[in-house]
């Protein structure tokens, strides 16, 4: 892998990724990306008002639009929303043109960290817990599919992940 390359974090909503994404490109020393924000910042409203227009299909194909021009990029960290890998041009784009690291949390400790936020229109049901569960056990395949680094857990601290990554990273980019 070349040290051009870009990271790319994926995950169920909740994982850390944009956590984990803003200290691994500071410590890199390069831009951070949050695809959400970037569809939020182009449509100027929240996420939860896309899906209230447009359904989750809608919310999808802006999705599909942001990754493949933020992919385009170079030497950048970007954080993915936790649906991206449901479109296989995604997966792909992801894979073809970067790290893919997925960062893999169990649904009850995402359930105990989303719980209050009320940004996440798939958790806009009567059981939040059970859609995880259900969520993950859909993606779980395909962010497995399409990641070179899987971090099992949740119980590690972000700065520890930023510091095994840190590692893994340099090693691969060593020529």
């Amino acid at each position: 892998m070349q040290a051009s390359h870009n990271i790319y974090l994926v995950g169920l909503m909740g994982a850390g990724k944009t956590t984990v994404g803003r200290q691994l490109a500071r410590r890199l020393g390069r831009p951070f990306f949050d695809s959400d924000h970037e569809i939020v910042a182009r449509t100027g409203v929240a996420i939860p008002t896309i899906f209230e227009i447009e359904g989750e299909e809608g919310f999808r194909r802006r999705e599909a639009q942001a990754i493949a021009e933020l992919t385009a990029g170079q030497n950048m960290v970007m954080a993915t929303g936790g649906g991206v890998v449901l479109n296989p041009e995604n997966r792909r784009l992801l894979h073809d043109t970067g790290w893919v690291v997925y960062l893999n949390v169990p649904p009850a400790l995402l359930f105990e960290r989303t719980r209050h936020d009320r940004n996440r229109p798939l958790l806009s049901v009567p059981d939040p817990l059970a859609k995880l569960e259900e969520l993950h056990t859909l993606r779980d395949p395909l962010y497995r599919e399409v990641a070179h680094e899987t971090i099992e857990g949740g119980r590690l601290v972000a700065s520890g992940i930023v510091q095994h990554l840190l590692r893994e990273f340099n090693r691969l980019c060593k020529p």
